[in-house]
C-alpha cells in the first residue's frame, strides 16, 4: 500500500464512553458529602478537572461546595 494512502485510513480501535461522574440528578451541594468526597484526593486536596472528567461550570460549582464544606468543619483543611 502506498504511504500516502496509509495516513488516511482510520484506526481501527474502539472508545469505550464512559459515565460521566456526575449524574443528572446529582445535585452540588456543600451538604452532599458522598459526591464531594469523589473529588478529594486522600491528602485532602481538590482534583484537577481533568482528573476528574467534569465541565468547567461543574468544576466551579464542586470547588465553591469544598470550600464551603470546609468552612463549615464538615471537611478538614488539608
Amino acid at each position: 500500500m502506498d504511504k500516502s494512502k496509509r495516513l488516511f485510513l482510520k484506526s481501527k480501535r474502539s472508545f469505550r464512553r464512559r459515565l460521566p461522574p456526575i449524574q443528572s440528578g446529582d445535585r452540588i451541594d456543600y451538604r452532599n458529602m458522598s459526591l464531594i468526597s469523589r473529588f478529594i484526593s486522600e491528602q485532602g486536596k481538590i482534583l484537577s478537572r481533568r482528573v476528574n472528567r467534569l465541565t468547567l461550570k461543574e468544576q466551579r460549582l464542586i470547588t465553591i461546595a469544598i470550600k464551603q464544606a470546609r468552612i463549615l468543619s464538615s471537611l478538614p483543611f488539608s
